[in-house]
Parts: C-alpha cells; structure tokens; sequence
C-alpha cells in the first residue's frame, strides 16, 4: 500500500498528516512551536526548534501509524506559512532566528518604499502589498540596521526552503512562497530586479525558483535510515498554507471564497487574473501558470483569542490552552451579538488589510459599569471576525461571493462558523476533515503523480457536507457595530502613530 505525506509549516504548529491514494487520512499528528517576541514589534521563530520538531512529529507518525500498517511513502508535500526571513551564513548555518509575517520592524523601510517612484509598479509586478511583513523589507531593514550582519549572509531562505535543505542538501522556493516576498514578478515568473536593488541583493543570494508541484531533491541517506523512508520517496516543493487552503476548500472559480482563521487570518478568492486595485488592499500570490489566490490577510487572527485566553482564561492544566478556550467559548455563547455595546479592536500585532497599518493597536470601546469577563470574551471574537470581514466587503467589489467555506483550527468550531455566516450574510461551507492545508497538499501530490490528470480535476473530488445558514436579524445586529468598529479604526489613524511613537527608542 502507497501514501502520501503532507507537512504543514504553520506558525504555532507543524502538522503532520498522512493520506492513502483515495485521499482517506490515515493518521496526523502535530508538534507546536514558539514564537518569540523580544519587543513589541518583533515575531521571531528559531529555525532549528522549527526543523526539529518537524523531525518529531514526522518520526512519531511514521512509527506509529505509517509503518506498522506496512505503507510505502511515495511523496512528502510541503506548505509553510509565508513571509519568513532566514539569513544563512555559507556555511548554511542560521544567523539567529528567523523573522515572521508578523514581524513590524521594518515599518521605516515599508514608509520609504511606499513613497518612492517604484511603489506603484513594483506593486502590480509582484502582487505583494508593501508592508513590514514583506520580505523585501525586512531585508532592508537587515541591511540598514545590521550591515556587519548583512555583508556576511550567504542567503537569504523562507523557513521552508530551509527545512527542505536541512533534508536535501538543495535550496529551493517554490513559486507560490516566492511570490508572497515582494521580490517575484508574478507576470513573467523571475526575481524583480527593482526589488533586488531596493534590499541590496542579487539573485545568487535567494534560493532557485520551482514549480509548486516540482521534485525538490532526495532526502539525505541519514534522513532515510532516521525515517524509514527509501531513496524513491519523492519531496514535493508544494505552496504557502494559504493557497493550499484555498485549494484544499475547493476554491477554484467564481463565485466562492474561503476563510481561514487560525494564528493570523484571510480571505481568499482563486480565479485566472490578477485583481486590480488601485489602493493596493489585496495580495495577487502566484499558484500554477495563470491562476492566482487574491485576496487580503488580517495579522490579527485566531493568535488574539489565545493571547486573551492566556491572560484572562482559567487553566485546570497550565498547558491546557484549548479547553481554557472551549470554557470562555461557552461563557460569550450567553451574551447577545453585539456585545452590549463593547467593541474590541484587534489590532494587537498591527494590521495588514484592508488598513495596511503596522502602528494600529488594539483597543476595547465601549466599557460599562455591567460588562462582565464574558462581554469582553463575545467582543474580543467579534473584533476578530469583524476585521475579517472588513476585507471580505472589500473583495467582493472585485469579486463576486455567493458563499463561503472556513478553514483553520476555529473552523472547526460552530460558534465562530454560525458568526461568520451571520457577520457576512453568506452561506458557510463546510468540509468534514476541517484540515484544509493538508487537503490541498494531497490534492498537488495526487496530481503530480498522475491521479488526477490536473488541479482543476482535482478540486472537483473536495466534499462539502456542511452547511450553516445566515441569520438575517443578527446580520443587522452586527451591521450596525461593525460600522462603528471601522469608523473606530480610521479615526484613531493618529493616535495609532503616536504610541508607537512613544515607543521608539
């Protein structure tokens, strides 16, 4: 019997799962990984913990599931969240951690970039909004605040391409990683050369570009006698997580979109052109030859409710995060939509779209003298998905959604599910393995190797089961505060600024 592997490089867990050639799952696992955060503005992950843990987590599955039913891995696909910076030295060894999506240092270098004469072009060329989450720069920002640093770095990775060359030996970056660093001009699939020059590097200094479904290199003779795993397992270069789960939804054409909430969020459209906007709201990533995933991300996902439900949560077990979560879940299922009048804006690691701000900051508005935990539990996952849904209103003026689908880890759960119908005043979606990431890296595996003759075959196998239905009363309900929570945000642009500023050292 044959499998397939997939490894998702999330950014609070590596995830494991394993696929017969029907796509039935096998058996999954997971290992979580930490993120460090030395400053307010500073998202950092150590490479090494990342590349380790991916190791333990696959060993354990391969041990425990894989080999003892006598399966043959035919291919590893990997996905990995986008946006990571990872200096190597040429040795290939890290020069300290790697720098996240969530990452805000390099707002300076973002302020310069907007308002130089290549912002517009280099915009519609590489289909990356500028922002500090960018990697062209946060390169930039190496270069001008650590030059000793800079002019010893050999290359500089995502954290996917360097746990594939901790297996390999090879430096590769797919075309859908490359396209989400500011530097891949999407249109004619090379590096840009005005971005290069505006980080200070050349090509020699990034990984080769691949195909999304190309053979990444053999693993190791180590890796396999360590694994179990023969010569002929074949690595898959694979895509971002966020493509993947676009992908895994069954987001091909008109008509849908998908969302994900899970560490940080987005909504994502799939379709054969580039979306236009002059405002540079939305990201246009690079899938396969002509078909892109568009839309918006938000920082502030899933990543807000654990942050609130370790400060504020009550904890039988210290490591016991999610069922901390479940309990002030069933608390805020007793409070109206609305909150009572408490509004919570989330912008607790700055904000991509639709504001584009890294100096916003959350902030709750409205407090009463009888608001209790509960309100601010209900307000705090309504300041969430109105932020999510801020960029669904957008899209849609580019592209037409008759309903949605919802991925990540709180997608599972029916209390957000039955919100985001109702916050949108769409249809959701659902499949019945919520684990869309992992879906869609089997759908890329099982094409290349033949199963299906192509992805848009491929999508067509995606069952969805469930279905949630709107609320139109409660959509009005939320209507109403949402409009407030984004007039809340544009008001408060100044502000915003001038607590950073006090920030500054």
């Amino acid at each position: 019997m044959e499998c397939i592997i997939t490894i998702e490089l999330g950014t609070n867990a590596v995830r494991v799962y394993a696929f017969d050639l029907d796509g039935n799952t096998i058996g999954s696992l997971k290992g979580y990984c930490p993120t460090f955060h030395s400053e307010p503005h500073r998202s950092e992950q150590d490479a090494d913990q990342v590349f380790i843990t991916m190791l333990y987590v696959l060993k354990n599955l391969l041990n425990s599931t894989i080999h003892p039913k006598k399966y043959k891995v035919v291919r590893i696909c990997f996905s990995s969240s986008m946006h990571s910076v990872l200096c190597v030295d040429k040795a290939g060894n890290p020069m300290g951690n790697a720098i996240t999506w969530a990452d805000n240092r390099a707002t300076r270098e973002c302020n310069e970039l907007k308002q130089s004469a290549h912002a517009s072009s280099l915009y519609a060329a590489t289909g990356t909004p500028i922002h500090p989450m960018s990697p062209l720069v946060k390169i930039a920002w190496i270069k001008n605040n650590e030059p000793e640093k800079f002019r010893q770095v050999s290359r500089f990775l995502s954290l996917k391409t360097y746990i594939i060359q901790q297996l390999t030996g090879e430096y590769f970056i797919d075309h859908s990683i490359a396209s989400a660093t500011g530097m891949l001009n999407i249109h004619q699939v090379k590096w840009e050369a005005d971005a290069l020059a505006f980080a200070g590097i050349n090509e020699s200094m990034l990984p080769d570009l691949v195909p999304i479904s190309a053979k990444v290199g053999r693993l190791s003779k180590a890796y396999q006698a360590s694994l179990g795993l023969s010569a002929a397992t074949k690595l898959i270069a694979g895509s971002s997580d966020g493509c993947m789960a676009t992908l895994g939804d069954g987001v091909f054409s008109e008509g849908t979109a998908t969302i994900t909430v899970e560490d940080s969020g987005a909504v994502r459209v799939m379709g054969n052109k580039v979306l236009q906007d002059d405002r540079q709201r939305f990201f246009n990533y690079l899938l396969t030859e002509k078909r892109y995933v568009s839309g918006g991300p938000t920082n502030n996902g899933g990543v807000i409710f654990e942050w609130f439900t370790r400060q504020f949560g009550e904890f039988k077990n210290p490591f016991d995060i999610e069922q901390s979560m479940l309990g002030l879940i069933d608390a805020a299922r007793k409070i109206s939509a609305g909150s009572e009048g408490l509004i919570f804006l989330p912008y607790l690691l700055g904000e991509r779209a639709p504001i584009w701000n890294a100096n916003a900051r959350g902030m709750y508005f409205g407090i009463n003298i009888k608001h209790e935990k509960s309100h601010f539990v209900r307000a705090t996952i309504e300041g969430i998905l109105y932020g999510i849904y801020s960029i669904g209103k957008i899209l849609e003026g580019h592209r037409r959604i008759d309903s949605l689908t919802i991925n990540g880890s709180f997608g599972s759960l029916p209390f957000f599910t039955q919100m985001v119908a109702d916050i949108f005043n769409k249809p959701v979606r659902l499949r019945q393995n919520f684990h869309s990431v992992s879906c869609g890296s089997y759908l890329l595996a099982a094409t290349e190797m033949g199963i299906y003759s192509s992805l848009d075959e491929a999508v067509k196998t995606v069952a969805l089961t469930g279905h949630v239905t709107p609320d139109r009363n409660t959509h009005g309900v939320y209507i109403r505060y949402y409009e407030l929570f984004e007039r809340l945000g544009k008001k408060l642009e100044d502000e915003f600024a001038a607590i950073t500023a006090l920030q500054q050292p």
